[in-house]
């Protein structure tokens, strides 16, 4: 039972940290912050991905 939660838990990390490089890429900050943001995101999958949802750089429409 531990290998289908296991399975599950890394494909939901999977498709989270697919969404951040593709929210990343498509924002406007400079081409050496989204480097660093994809980097961390890469290097730490859940780490890096909680640190960029509360502190990283958000889309225009969430600032209007």
């Amino acid at each position: 039972m531990g290998i289908e939660i296991t399975g599950i838990g890394g494909l939901i990390l999977l498709v989270l940290n697919i969404w951040a490089f593709v929210s990343i890429i498509g924002s406007h900050n400079s081409t050496g912050s989204k480097v660093l943001w994809c980097l961390l995101v890469l290097v730490l999958p859940l780490l890096g991905f909680i640190i960029w949802l509360i502190a990283g750089p958000r889309s225009d429409s969430a600032r209007a």
